[in-house]
């Protein structure tokens, strides 16, 4: 049976920006291999579309974004209609956010394709004030991604919010679609370059505020013998005509025109009759330049900003096929454009390598069959059941404890069959090689973290291990290994299992304890307990991204976990030696009183988030 694939798109062609090119040329190379790919995208539905191809009616723009009253709904109904083995969503995208509110949607594995960040732009204020309220939904996509396409290593490495990611992230360089031969429509008067033009520069893009169009029209005015064109509509035109108008010496023909939007053909036929192409852009907005394989299809040479993480840069670099100039550098665009505009011979092996490199590293089919290699790893993992790992894992926290470690280590394998864990904090003395000796799997992250941190990398490693049952002990000894076996009898109780001990609970926590049994609605002894057994569900809870933002693992976590529905039982524990309470919360009033101030503000926020 045929791969269902449906992605989520942005627009699709006739619009022709470079996400919209892309995805008609994937899409196209995955149905020639026989993967059934279909695509919901903004846009008015035309008569001639494919049965595959959904649009949706845009009502208005809001920052750069389309606002599609009805994409949930059609949303709901793709995935209906076409029942997708894989959700394939093309971000930036603030309607394929509404993938996280549909249960049909929800069960469906999910890849991200990573065209750009939503840069906190320096230019465009309302850009960066508007990624606050979009943000918080950007990072549960990516928490709930099975797996992140990123298009360049400079962009992956650069992207903010792909950094807590980088474990589930793959480059998948961009591919176009190669045509042989290409389509060369004679070109309107008005998209012809003056005769006696003897360099002929293109640029193409939507007239916005990354594309730094404002820096090729000073660098070109004024410049003998060359002519710049520059295809595409947008907002700046009206402010881009003057700027020419006003740059242009009086009496003189201006240097630089504004074509406007072009057909797809057209713009071929351009690229075709260019003799270098320009890409200006001044923000990592522009991740990748689609467009530059354009040229290089039409073997045509490169100027480009050399842009600090982006991919532009690199795909000229890899291609061997043009020049870097500084960011918005006037003086810089006019040495390079005169450098290529009296050197043919350069221009000519420019084309000549970018062809070559098209056919090696961009062909739209190489990409496909890269995609189509981690959709199988994608809905392979995802039909396998979670490994049911019948052994218990045992996860112990420490922090320079090497005169108790061998001891503890010994009675969890004297009590318990189960594997050891030792997430050593850093220590500095023997710590890690007497766990190390005793034959327990080590964990030493590289920075300082806090308790719950520590615990949390513990409960990392036993979900991505496949334990099904997980038992968190800290090595100050506040919770009694003794009773693991109890903790154990009790592990069908709830999907959490907290094991207390109300020995141990001075006047102070039963105070504090009375207030959070109040303000949360929970019926617990002991808050604060880190002797805890977690099952598979409430491990992948306590992994989420939600948690790992907690500052503190108990009230934060458990309020988490009652809102995904899960169980949390209580078990009261005999105290089997005296040990001394080394607890960091309680041993300041400053420190008792910060945590509870914090954990109750988190506790109101919860409550006031239901009602």
């Amino acid at each position: 049976m045929a791969l269902r694939v449906l992605h989520i798109g942005k627009f699709f062609p006739p619009y022709m920006g470079g996400m919209e090119v892309f995805l008609s040329d994937l899409i196209e190379a995955q149905r020639a291999q026989g993967i059934e790919a279909f695509a919901l995208v903004h846009g008015t539905p035309r008569q001639d579309d494919p049965h595959w191809l959904v649009r949706v009616p845009v009502q208005f723009n809001l920052v750069y974004a389309p606002i599609a009253l009805g994409f949930r709904s059609a949303l709901g109904n793709a995935i209906r209609a076409f029942q997708p083995d894989v959700l394939h969503l093309h971000l930036p995208n603030n309607s394929a956010l509404w993938a996280l509110t549909l249960p049909a949607a929800r069960k469906t594995p999910c890849v991200v394709h990573w065209h750009s960040d939503v840069v906190m732009s320096d230019i465009k204020w309302s850009v960066a004030l508007a990624y606050f309220l979009y943000r918080p939904f950007e990072y549960a996509v990516l928490d709930r991604a099975h797996m992140v396409f990123a298009t360049s290593p400079p962009y992956l490495e650069a992207s903010p919010p792909l950094r807590d990611w980088k474990e589930k992230c793959r480059v998948v360089p961009l591919g176009v679609k190669l045509q042989e031969p290409l389509p060369s429509p004679r070109l309107r008067a008005e998209l012809q370059w003056r005769s006696t033009a003897r360099l002929k520069l293109l640029s193409i893009g939507r007239l916005t505020y990354y594309k730094g169009f404002e820096t090729l029209v000073r660098a070109v005015q004024g410049m003998v013998g060359v002519e710049l064109l520059i295809a595409g509509g947008g907002e700046l035109h009206e402010s881009l005509e003057a700027l020419i108008t006003s740059t242009t010496p009086m009496g003189s023909v201006p240097a630089v025109r504004l074509l406007g939007s072009v057909r797809d053909d057209e713009k071929h036929a351009l690229l075709a009759g260019c003799d270098v192409f320009c890409l200006a852009s001044r923000e990592r907005t522009e991740a990748f330049g689609i467009v530059l394989l354009e040229a290089m299809m039409h073997m045509r040479p490169c100027i480009v900003t050399d842009l600090p993480g982006s991919g532009m840069p690199w795909v000229i670099a890899k291609a061997h096929a043009g020049l870097h100039v500084p960011i918005e550098d006037v003086d810089s665009w006019r040495s390079t454009i005169a450098r290529l505009q009296h050197d043919s011979k350069m221009r000519m092996q420019f084309g000549e390598n970018g062809h070559q490199a098209l056919l090696k590293y961009f062909d739209i089919t190489q990409c496909e069959r890269v995609i189509s290699q981690h959709y199988k790893h994608v809905t392979q993992s995802s039909r396998l059941t979670p490994r049911a790992n019948s052994r218990l894992l045992v996860v112990i926290s420490t922090r320079n404890h090497a005169a108790s470690i061998e001891h503890l280590m010994r009675r969890v394998r004297a009590l318990v069959e189960a594997d050891l864990l030792i997430v050593d904090n850093r220590s500095t003395d023997a710590t890690c090689h007497i766990a190390e000796t005793e034959g327990a799997k080590v964990l030493s992250p590289l920075l300082t973290m806090t308790s719950w941190g520590s615990l949390q990398t513990g409960l990392r490693y036993g979900l991505a291990q496949g334990y099904s049952t997980v038992i968190t002990i800290d090595a100050e000894s506040r919770y009694e290994v003794e009773e693991i076996k109890t903790l154990l009898n009790h592990r069908y109780e709830g999907d959490l299992v907290v094991g207390s001990f109300p020995a141990r609970i001075s006047w102070i926590r039963r105070l504090a304890w009375q207030w959070f049994r109040w303000i949360t609605g929970f019926a617990l002894r002991d808050f604060v307990s880190g002797f805890r057994l977690y099952n598979l569900r409430s491990l992948e809870a306590a992994t989420s991204t939600e948690a790992t933002l907690l500052d503190y693992q108990d009230i934060g976590t458990l309020l988490l976990l009652r809102r995904r529905g899960l169980r949390i039982a209580e078990v009261a524990l005999s105290m089997q030696t005296l040990k001394v309470d080394k607890s960091k919360i309680f041993q300041s009033w400053a420190n008792a009183v910060r945590y509870i101030a914090v954990s109750s503000l988190l506790s109101i926020a919860h409550w006031r988030s239901k009602s």
